[in-house]
This record gives C-alpha cells, structure tokens and sequence, in this order.
C-alpha cells in the first residue's frame, strides 16, 4: 500500500457512514444541478440529470432506514427540488410519478 492509499484509507476511517454518504449525497445533487443548468444557465442535458437524480433517489431510499430522518430529510428536500426543477425543464412530461427517482 502506498503512502498516498495508506492517508486515505485512515481519512475515510475517521468519516461517519453519514458523513460519506452526505458527501456523495451532496456531490450528486450538485451535478444534476449543472445538468439542469441551473450553475450556469446552459441548456440542460435532461438524460444525464435524469441518471444523476435516480441515482440520488436510489442512494437515500437504500440509506434512509439507517440514518434517521434528522439526516435524511434535508436530502430528500434536495432531491424534491431537483425533481421540481426536472419537470419544469422538461418538454415532454413524465407521468405522474414516472419522473426521475419518483418509481
């Protein structure tokens, strides 16, 4: 093992599962966003933020039972927006709960 691998290996250690899945959480959520172009008001790529937000809704339904509402709730409050943000960008509507990370 490496010097490098060996730092991260004990970084990692120290971080709680909450901790290392909010990280990701908020990584996801901010790709979409750029995805959506709400960084920088391009035209959105709604197939790459359609992947980028189930897979958001696939990692909190899986790590909610686990971590408690009080860290869950701010997640899914993030991914409510992004959903929102997904209809209103879309032309062609999904069908009611048929929409990214709502099946």
């Amino acid at each position: 093992m490496t010097d490098q691998t060996a730092s991260a290996v004990r970084d990692l250690r120290e971080l709680s599962a909450v901790e290392i899945i909010g990280a990701h959480c908020t990584d996801l959520m901010t790709a979409a966003a750029v995805h959506l172009g709400l960084y920088d008001q391009t035209e959105p790529d709604l197939a790459e933020a359609r992947i980028l937000i189930e897979a958001l809704a696939g990692l909190i339904n899986a790590a909610a039972p686990s971590l408690g509402g009080h860290h869950v709730a701010p997640m899914r409050d993030g991914l409510a927006k992004l959903q929102q943000e997904f209809r209103d960008r879309s032309t062609i509507p999904d069908p009611p709960g048929q929409g990214p990370g709502e099946a």
